[in-house]
């Protein structure tokens, strides 16, 4: 593990350095505070650290108060070295953001114990930055997929439409279905349709760019999030994710299962008529329900008062679509 010494008399720096390197640490040694600072905050930098309290540029307190306001960066263990023996120094030191402090000089034995205690503390927050990454994963991620789950893929769509009209840019939504998904799960099991869900899932999250985003909407149906997306790019775009589920391929019982997906799809790109997730979600939805109903495996765009089907004349949008036909 390393451990950053931060002492800039030179004789006590190297003699901490044979003690730590003889316990198995590695040691990484600077003679000023300016240095120490630029250490510990480093993306590799050391987790451990021994500063001497009073040291060139910045004191170890001062060392101490800068690295925890940078609070987004994983917790660093440090214990102040001083030749202070007031007990309100020392507790200046603590709540400048030291976790310990030894007295110089250190008693080698001591010095390793406190060491280990430091090592214990790293653990626990390692620990419990995981356990809390993990619960946050699972509360925004589908459990079968891992793609992002309804609730988290709506709250981005969110999102990106307000960062869109601030920035007067274009945004395209999808809303992918599985073509005749219920038969999938009929006559091979549901088991095979999870494995189903989660090629398709894989095919869709590894066709979109950077800063798009996808998610499972629910039960075989996905949104696409895409920005910065307009009319032409859109065509392309969705025909590339419908072309790369086309193109699933599975082995075991669903060995020569052909798939395929319908896409409905819209643009958002006029901001002077208003626009909400409601909106956009219910265009997007009639432009799916058309596609199923043309025969499924195709691309149906809308826009607010029209919708295109790829390949054929412009046709109009009914006002509502009056329910949603099952149709797989």
């Amino acid at each position: 593990m390393k451990i950053l010494v931060a002492d800039d008399d030179a004789v006590s720096c190297r003699l901490m350095e044979r003690i730590l390197e003889r316990v198995g640490y590695e040691v990484v040694s600077v003679e000023d505070g300016r240095r120490a600072l630029e250490s510990l905050l480093s993306p590799d930098g050391p987790r451990l650290a021994l500063l001497d309290w009073m040291m060139p540029g910045l004191d170890g307190p001062s060392v101490c108060l800068e690295v925890r306001s940078h609070r987004e960066r994983p917790y660093s263990y440090l214990t102040l070295l001083t030749s202070k023996g007031a007990k309100e120094d020392l507790v200046a030191g603590l709540e400048a953001g030291a976790d310990d402090y030894l007295t110089k000089p250190c008693y080698p034995e001591e010095l390793k114990a406190r060491l280990r205690t430091g090592e214990r503390i790293l653990q626990l927050e390692d620990t419990l930055v995981h356990a809390r990454e993990e619960m946050r994963f699972r509360a925004t991620h589908d459990a079968l997929t891992s793609l992002w789950n309804r609730g988290a893929i709506l709250a981005h769509l969110n999102h990106e439409i307000h960062r869109a009209q601030r920035e007067q840019a274009m945004l395209s939504l999808l809303l992918c279905d599985v073509d005749h998904f219920k038969k999938i799960n009929d006559v091979h099991g549901h088991l095979s349709g999870d494995e189903v869900l989660r090629e398709v899932a894989l095919q869709l999250a590894s066709g979109i760019r950077a800063g798009d985003a996808v998610g499972r909407y629910g039960g075989e149906e996905f949104l696409v999030i895409l920005k910065d997306c307009g009319p032409e790019s859109l065509r392309h775009r969705a025909e590339q994710l419908r072309q790369l589920v086309a193109s699933c391929s599975f082995s075991g019982t669903l060995q020569g299962l052909s798939i395929s997906i319908s896409i409905g799809a819209t643009i958002i790109d006029d901001w002077a008529i208003g626009q909400s997730p409601e909106i956009v979600l219910s265009q997007v939805d009639a432009a799916l329900y058309r596609a199923k109903l043309e025969g499924r495996n195709r691309i149906v765009i809308t826009a607010p008062q029209h919708m295109t089907r790829i390949g054929s004349a412009e046709r109009q949008v009914p006002p509502a679509v009056q329910g949603r036909l099952l149709l797989g």
